[in-house]
């Protein structure tokens, strides 16, 4: 394992989607690569309106190599129809580009990052913005608030509105469609779906 503190050595000088693609895959700025398939960078317009960044690859992704591909890309899939936000016009990614998991026989049981894989990564997420230069980044869950907006989030407080983001972005907080796919079995998925739609409308209307 390397040393260094984040990606930025491995972050090309002269950024592309594709160039960040080939790059990524070589990244050693935090441990995450050494258990993960691959790195696992976007999918989407170059000239997207609205980027949405979740918070790392999932098992599905991991495998595939491309972001929101699994049970949770679904639902997000099915809340940007709801809510008129066309698939061309949007870039999905995540804070984190390796797969976080504990091993369970041969399942693979997804683990949250900690922060300082989120600093690790920043630099990718950072070229990412740009590139693409969205008029506003849906910010997924609390680790894709805190890597995008450099600050701790309040989703309950804050979800739904336009803030300021850094160089005055615009950013909107929202749930993460995986948090709302645990709820099928708990009670409240509906209103947790319209919840979403609603703060993805917000951001398409920005």
């Amino acid at each position: 394992m390397t040393d260094a503190a984040d990606a930025r050595p491995w972050v090309p000088s002269h950024p592309t989607v594709p160039r960040l693609k080939s790059a990524v895959q070589g990244c050693r700025g935090c441990e995450l690569w050494e258990d993960a398939s691959r790195a696992v960078l976007s999918h989407g317009s170059r000239d997207a309106r609205v980027m949405l960044v979740g918070e790392q690859p999932g098992d599905q992704e991991d495998r595939q190599g491309t972001p929101f591909v699994g049970p949770a890309g679904r639902v997000l899939k099915d809340a940007m129809a709801a809510a008129g936000l066309a698939t061309e016009e949007t870039y999905l990614t995540n804070a984190v580009k390796h797969f976080r998991f504990q091993r369970r026989g041969k399942r693979r049981i997804h683990e949250a990052p900690e922060l300082r894989h989120l600093v690790a990564c920043h630099p990718w997420l950072e070229a990412e913005l740009s590139i693409v230069d969205p008029d506003v980044a849906v910010c997924l869950g609390a680790s894709a608030g805190r890597s995008v907006l450099g600050r701790r989030v309040r989703i309950g407080a804050e979800r739904g509105e336009v803030l300021e983001g850094p160089e005055g972005r615009s950013a909107v907080i929202t749930t993460h469609p995986s948090a709302v796919l645990r709820l099928r079995s708990r009670g409240g998925y509906d209103e947790a779906i319209e919840e979403l739609v609603a703060d993805l409308r917000v951001a398409a209307s920005v």
